[in-house]
């Protein structure tokens, strides 16, 4: 009868794990600090048509923040928090809303926000503003990878720290990486300024 009970009981709370909510979603890009795993628990959405909801920008401890000194087009910390309040938002291959973005659709909309133009593909974006060497790069400066093909094909926005936010694939969300991370850093073509 004991064994019976210890048995249900452990069903139970087995069950009671697996409901947690939580969604394993595969990842094609490495997460940071994974080591390349390919699978990341994301909590499941309340509502898979509403908008992202306004995160936070990550907080790095023991580095301060870099002095602004852009004083062209718009503000780059006001680009990374337009760029940060996304994160969470789905990819969609042509996307260029928060119900959905590809990289270049991303970098579109966040500019956008604040007035400035700015082409819709990665490889035209390539092309706009100044170049900036890789240690010059501000929070709003526009940083470019290849990926999928020889040549700029991925784009995302600097937003300091080494760090930056894209919209890295099918099966993934807007999220925040590191520059300096083994993957982006062998893919890193280049970086713009737009001002």
């Amino acid at each position: 009868m004991m064994t019976r009970f210890l048995v249900i009981a452990m069903a139970a709370l087995a069950s009671a794990c697996a409901s947690s909510g939580v969604v394993y979603t595969p990842r094609p890009f490495p997460m940071p600090d994974s080591g390349g795993g390919a699978v990341v628990a994301v909590p499941a959405p309340a509502d898979p048509n509403a908008p992202p909801s306004v995160v936070p920008p990550p907080i790095t401890p023991g580095r301060p923040s870099p002095v602004p000194s852009r004083a062209g087009a718009a503000d780059g910390y006001a680009l990374s928090s337009t760029a940060l309040s996304l994160r969470g938002a789905p990819y969609r291959n042509g996307g260029t809303n928060p119900n959905g973005f590809d990289c270049s659709g991303l970098v579109s909309y966040v500019f956008g926000q604040h007035g400035v133009p700015v082409p819709r593909e990665t490889r035209e974006q390539f092309k706009v503003g100044k170049t900036v060497p890789r240690d010059r790069l501000e929070p709003g400066d526009l940083v470019f990878f290849s990926t999928v093909a020889p040549g700029a094909s991925h784009v995302g926005i600097a937003i300091g720290g080494d760090q930056f936010v894209h919209a890295p694939s099918e099966r993934g969300v807007v999220r925040v990486e590191q520059l300096s991370s083994q993957y982006w850093a062998s893919r890193f073509v280049g970086a713009r300024r737009l001002e």
